[in-house]
């Protein structure tokens, strides 16, 4: 799996509600959130583009920050 960093303009405990709840109902993928630096690392076989509108659909500003190597 490929590890992908996106950032998402989220501001509350609800707005990381929300990306779980899109990302959970996508499958397939295993994330982080970082509320306080507004990021969301996702570990998925799905491809950039899939993950980004999946994102988008929880109607905040979101966009793509890179790759992230393993650990």
């Amino acid at each position: 799996f490929q590890k992908h960093e996106f950032f998402v303009d989220m501001t509350c405990e609800g707005c990381s509600n929300a990306v779980t709840r899109v990302l959970h109902r996508l499958g397939g993928v295993q994330f982080d959130i970082d509320l306080p630096n507004k990021k969301v690392c996702i570990d998925s076989e799905h491809n950039v583009d899939t993950l980004l509108e999946t994102l988008k659909k929880t109607g905040k500003c979101a966009s793509y920050l890179g790759e992230k190597s393993a650990q």
